[in-house]
């Protein structure tokens, strides 16, 4: 049985759509954040992190009025403290719009309109302000996360056995200890599957902790590895990974997830949440609409 936020998002998804030939905002849709949130006791009034949602479009295009092609990185940006995310195919299908729109009289002019038109039409949609920047090719790539290790460069695989392929956060074992450590492990096998399609997403995740407390290495992998039968958004299982540690860790310990999704249809999301005590300067680059960051994925 259907949910009605999957209702809600399979407007377009699982369909055949040929989108449009014209500019035409009314094919984004909106999915409701909190029938998700709610499963894990996470209230939208008072949130257990702060967080963004960052998006890249590689294949965005448009036209001048005499027919010259424009074609940029698209990268977006919202906060993850409003009401809604935009739908992947959606998001798709409304920027495929501007293929064959002519907008201004001269390359900057159609970049300039451009992005006036998705930041209107996107935060009208999401009801929160979304900030969008273009990235041409001489923009440099800036590489993230560097201070993160491969969680397999801590566990014997021979020694692990794997047998849960749903979320299962009993799975995570952890102990007390004398001493506060940071701890910066990275993931670069996660997968979970679209919530309407079932077609397989892929990612890599970044945890941070600082705390007293330690988490076995071998009991997180298996933790999440548990997400590769799950059925839902990227942003979610950001949120889900998020709030089962947070949920482990004490009140002041900081904590910090990112999952950096590998393209699908042109498209990435990037959703990453942290608590309010923890500084990650990672973030802020990832967040710079200026600057193309990314780290460790397979495109």
């Amino acid at each position: 049985m259907h949910s009605e936020t999957d209702k809600i998002a399979s407007k377009w998804l699982g369909k055949r759509s040929n989108g449009s030939e014209e500019y035409d905002s009314s094919l984004l849709v909106a999915v409701p954040r909190q029938e998700n949130r709610s499963q894990y006791n996470i209230k939208n009034n008072n949130l257990p992190f702060i967080g963004w949602d960052v998006w890249h479009a590689y294949e965005f295009s448009a036209m001048t009025k005499n027919c010259i092609p424009v074609t940029r990185l698209l990268k977006l940006k919202y906060n993850c403290n409003n009401d809604f995310i935009v739908e992947s195919k959606s998001l798709k299908l409304y920027l495929n719009s501007f293929n064959m729109t002519k907008i201004g009289n001269n390359i900057e002019e159609c970049l300039a309109y451009c992005k006036k038109m998705i930041e209107t039409d996107l935060s009208n949609k999401l009801q929160t302000e979304v900030t969008v920047n273009f990235i041409d090719n001489s923009t440099d790539r800036t590489e993230i996360f560097s201070k993160f290790e491969n969680i397999m460069r801590f566990v014997d695989e021979n020694s692990v056995t794997i047998s849960t392929f749903k979320e299962s956060p009993e799975l995570i074992k952890y102990k007390e200890t004398q001493e506060i450590k940071e701890h910066y492990l990275m993931f670069d096998s996660l997968r979970s599957n679209c919530r309407v399609t079932h077609q397989p997403d892929f990612g890599d995740v970044f945890i941070y902790y600082k705390s007293s407390k330690f988490i076995e290495e071998s009991s997180l992998l298996q933790y999440l590895v548990s997400f590769r039968s799950e059925y839902h958004f990227h942003e979610e299982c950001c949120e889900m990974i998020y709030k089962r540690l947070f949920d482990i860790l004490d009140e002041s310990d900081e904590l910090f997830v990112c999952a950096l999704y590998t393209r699908r249809g042109g498209i990435d999301i990037c959703p990453a949440r942290w608590s309010k005590n923890c500084k990650i300067d990672d973030v802020y680059t990832l967040l710079d609409l200026n600057k193309y960051a990314r780290c460790g994925i397979k495109q």
